[in-house]
């Protein structure tokens, strides 16, 4: 079994990012010989490229893209097109596991909190859904960590991403959770900058009907 590593909570907020560098140093002395093998959510292109360069000389990374929630198709469709693209050109040796696309029945499942605002309820529930379907993923193939690239967003909770990360791998005692804040230390700036260079597409909205229904009322 793995080591499990917890960050330290000091108030009511944890610095995530300061556990992701201690967690780092742990891991580099845990394993001396090797990578270990890390699956990394992912929902888009901009959002995972800090995070890969951030990760990629700790872990051997794996991505997986499971976002059912993004609606239409033709943007699940757009979103992933522009990850393949930008795993082949600049991380080829990164592999990327994609699982079937069902938006109507995740959009099911969300129904019920429909009015929630964002930032709330109906994405907290939406985030949990697809990291526990990754971190199934994780754990059924013997990978060493699992973590999101989701923190890297400011339309996102980082202590509540991380609180479902901790949840999850009370389940998957096998896979360690790694704690991280991917946004913060100029992270998100970084993100940008690779954004640019690369001329990744960027959404202007998080993924579900709904989240589009309310950029679309914003806008009009």
């Amino acid at each position: 079994m793995n080591k499990i590593y917890h960050p330290k909570k000091t108030g009511n907020r944890t610095n995530y990012y300061q556990a992701s560098l201690v967690t780092i140093k742990q891991i580099q002395h845990d394993y001396p010989d090797r990578k270990p093998k890390l699956l990394l959510h992912a929902c888009c292109a901009p959002c995972a490229c800090w995070p890969l360069e951030f990760l990629s000389s700790v872990f051997d990374v794996t991505v997986f893209f499971n976002n059912s929630n993004i609606y239409p198709s033709s943007e699940y469709e757009r979103r992933l097109d522009e990850l393949k693209r930008y795993l082949t050109e600049v991380w080829p040796e990164v592999s990327l596991v994609t699982v079937p696309y069902d938006n109507e029945a995740y959009t099911r499942k969300l129904e019920p909190m429909k009015e929630d605002i964002e930032a709330s309820g109906r994405c907290f529930y939406c985030y949990a859904l697809r990291m526990k379907e990754a971190y199934q993923y994780a754990d059924d193939h013997h990978f060493d960590f699992f973590t999101t690239v989701m923190t890297i967003s400011r339309q996102k909770d980082s202590q509540k991403l991380n609180e479902i990360g901790k949840a999850l791998a009370h389940q998957h005692p096998n896979v360690p959770y790694f704690y991280s804040d991917f946004k913060k230390a100029s992270g998100q700036v970084r993100a940008q900058e690779l954004s640019d260079e690369h001329h990744l597409y960027r959404q202007d909205y998080c993924g579900c009907i709904y989240s589009l229904e309310k950029t679309q009322n914003q806008q009009n």
